[in-house]
């Protein structure tokens, strides 16, 4: 074995465990790239099931909602229609995260001749694939529900 490859097992080891208390920590990664209110509930009902899940096993667990494409929809202040939802989770679940992808927001604010704009909870980054890929390269699980 390469000691790269060591070096990185390692590294994925210390990640996902609290090198105090030998705690897991679980990280993961939702997609969501459908304007389908169906798809966002199931997402969120999903974030919601894990955490207690991981919760009742006293385990912690950090998630991210990645959207874009017609999902970004999900973080339209004046179109969303699971944007209460977002807001009572954000005060609820302290370890929980809503990107919106920059690019995607770009494309839309030029097609309605103004500024999309967001729900107070979502970030922006800068391209919702490529936040995709870096969490999962940071050890995060991915799901698209």
């Amino acid at each position: 074995m390469r000691i790269h490859t060591i070096i990185a097992a390692i590294v994925m080891s210390l990640i996902s465990f609290n090198a105090f208390g030998g705690e897991k920590i679980h990280r993961i990664a939702f997609h969501v790239d459908q304007n389908d209110p169906k798809v966002m509930n199931m997402t969120l009902n999903n974030v919601q099931n894990v955490r207690k899940y991981y919760d009742a096993k006293g385990e912690k667990v950090v998630i991210e909602v990645v959207a874009y494409g017609p999902g970004l929809m999900m973080y339209s202040e004046a179109k969303s229609p699971v944007k209460d939802r977002i807001a009572a989770m954000s005060l609820e679940i302290s370890d929980l995260k809503f990107s919106a992808c920059g690019n995607t927001h770009r494309k839309m604010s030029k097609k309605m001749g103004k500024n999309m704009e967001l729900i107070g909870e979502a970030e922006m980054v800068p391209s919702g694939v490529v936040q995709l890929v870096t969490l999962q390269e940071d050890g995060y699980s991915y799901v698209r529900p």
